[in-house]
C-alpha cells in the first residue's frame, strides 16, 4: 500500500511539473529573457508596448473592407457652366483706322511679289473701290489711255484714282471700270468712301476684272513708276480685312522714301513700245491736240473731239 501510494504521488508530481513548465514557456519575455506580464485596460493601466502587443492589437481590430465597383452605369459628370468668352480688342498700333479697299464683294489677292511691289485684288465687275483711309484725292484718270501698240507705262493702270492719306501715304486703285461721281483732285474723303468701280481697263483688258492696288508716296505725275507701287501691301491688306485695322504702312513707307529718295529712277517695266505708223493706227491714236481715245474694252477705240 505504501508503495502504491508513493507511485501515485510521483505521477501527480510529474503532471503538475509538466503544467508548470508549459505555463512558463507561454509567458511573454522581455529583453534578455526578462518576463513581461500583459495587462488589460481593466485596471486603468497603460498597455504594455512590444511586438506581442502590436500583434494583438492588429489581430483585434476588424479589417477594413475594400470597396468593389458596382456593375451599374455611373452617373455622368456635370461640368460647371462657363461664362461667355470675353472679346479682347486688338491692340491699337497707330492713330489711323483703315478699311479694306474693296467693299461688299468676295475677293482674292496675291501675297507675294509679282514683278512689282503691288497686288492684284481679284473681284467681280462693278465692286466698290473705297478709300482705305481718310485723306485727300490726289490724281484721277477717268479715261482709259492705255494702248497695246505703245504700252506706255503711265497708262497701264487704265482708269485710276490715288489719294494721299492722313498718314502721309499714297494709295492707288487702278484698272477701274468707272470713277465715282464727285471724285476729283483736292476732294477730301473718309475711309470707306466710294472712289470707283472694279473693272479691267488699262493692260488688264485681257484678264479677269480686278483692282490694281499699290502703296507709295506723293510725287509729281511724271514719276509714274513711283505711283504704281513701292511698298508691298499684302500684310496690311490681311490686317485690315481680318486682323488689326490700325496696322499702318506709314513707317515702312517713310523709311523706304528716306532710303531710296523721293523720286528714284525707274528700273522695272519702264520702256514703252514704239508705235508702228500705219493709216489705221493714225486714225486710232489720240489727236495731237491732247484729246484722248477711249477703249471701252471691246476693241473699239473712239476719239474724243
Amino acid at each position: 500500500m505504501e508503495t502504491m501510494h508513493s507511485g501515485q504521488i510521483a505521477r501527480w508530481a510529474s503532471v503538475v511539473g509538466a503544467v508548470l513548465l508549459t505555463g512558463a514557456c507561454g509567458q511573454a519575455t522581455g529583453p534578455a529573457g526578462v518576463g513581461v506580464t500583459l495587462r488589460s485596460n481593466a485596471d486603468n493601466t497603460a498597455p504594455a508596448h512590444g511586438p506581442s502587443t502590436a500583434y494583438a492589437a492588429a489581430a483585434a481590430s476588424p479589417a477594413t473592407p475594400t470597396p468593389t465597383p458596382s456593375g451599374g452605369r455611373q452617373a455622368d459628370v456635370q461640368r460647371p457652366q462657363g461664362d461667355d468668352p470675353v472679346k479682347v480688342p486688338p491692340p491699337k498700333l497707330s492713330k489711323y483706322t483703315y478699311t479694306f479697299p474693296v467693299k461688299g464683294c468676295e475677293v482674292t489677292y496675291s501675297r507675294k511679289l509679282l514683278v512689282l511691289p503691288k497686288t492684284t485684288i481679284w473681284a467681280p465687275q462693278g465692286c466698290a473701290f473705297v478709300a482705305p483711309v481718310a485723306g485727300v484725292v490726289d490724281e484721277v484718270n477717268a479715261k482709259n489711255r492705255w494702248r497695246p501698240s505703245t504700252d506706255a507705262g503711265a497708262h497701264r493702270e487704265g482708269r485710276f484714282v490715288t489719294i494721299i492719306g492722313d498718314d502721309g501715304v499714297r494709295y492707288l486703285g487702278g484698272h477701274l471700270d468707272t470713277v465715282a461721281d464727285g471724285i476729283k483732285p483736292g476732294v477730301r474723303v473718309k475711309a470707306g468712301r466710294l472712289l470707283g468701280r472694279v473693272g479691267r481697263s488699262g493692260n488688264a483688258r485681257d484678264t479677269a476684272t480686278n483692282l490694281y492696288f499699290a502703296i507709295s508716296w506723293k510725287t509729281g505725275p511724271k514719276f509714274w513708276w513711283v505711283r504704281r507701287g513701292m511698298v508691298e501691301p499684302w500684310d496690311y491688306l490681311d490686317a485690315w480685312r481680318t486682323g488689326n485695322r490700325t496696322l499702318s504702312p506709314r513707317d515702312e513707307t517713310l523709311e523706304l522714301r528716306e532710303k531710296s529718295g523721293e523720286t528714284p529712277r525707274c528700273t522695272v517695266l519702264c520702256a514703252s513700245k514704239k508705235p508702228k505708223k500705219t493709216p489705221q493706227a493714225a486714225r486710232s491714236e489720240p489727236s495731237s491736240r491732247g484729246d484722248t481715245g477711249e477703249d471701252d474694252g471691246d476693241g473699239v477705240v473712239s476719239v474724243t473731239p
